[in-house]
């Protein structure tokens, strides 16, 4: 399979916001408004110093993936650090390799831009998902997530 990364356009608004309402229900049984996930996603095109999102072309007019690199600033390492969030590989890609093409393509990136650190979170109980970190090199040996939820 032609596995291609590219930077996502407004063209590509409508895909993205679907795979994550996708990606809601699969990973939480979270059922998200489309209308609202639709205008973060656009609005999020419109802050571009925030970061990007990149899609996966797996035919030439087929998306089978996409992912949101979100930019945080370290005052600690005086550069920013890479947040992966919005993965969603489509079920008839997965397992193909996509997402471990992103991640080489962001890897690489970050090695350009003299990136701190690629971090991402991840379920507790996505054991697949946590397996192909590792084989990616990453692990959680520094931090535990902690959140409080305000909507």
């Amino acid at each position: 399979m032609q596995i291609e990364i590219v930077k996502a356009t407004v063209d590509h608004i409508p895909y993205i916001a679907e795979f994550q309402v996708q990606m809601a229900f699969e990973t939480e049984e979270m059922r998200l408004e489309k209308p609202r996930v639709l205008a973060g996603v656009k609005k999020f095109f419109h802050q571009p110093d925030r970061g990007f999102y990149l899609i996966a072309k797996v035919q030439p007019n087929k998306i089978g993936g996409c992912l949101l690199v979100q930019k945080e600033w370290s005052d600690w390492r005086n550069r920013e650090v890479w947040w992966l969030h919005s993965v969603y590989v489509l079920p008839a890609y997965r397992k193909s390799g996509i997402f471990r093409r992103f991640f080489k393509q962001i890897e690489a990136l970050a090695q350009e831009h003299d990136i701190a650190a690629i971090r991402l979170y991840v379920e507790k109980n996505n054991l697949p998902a946590q397996e192909v970190y590792k084989k990616l090199g990453m692990n959680n040996q520094h931090y535990e997530l902690f959140e409080k939820m305000l909507i």
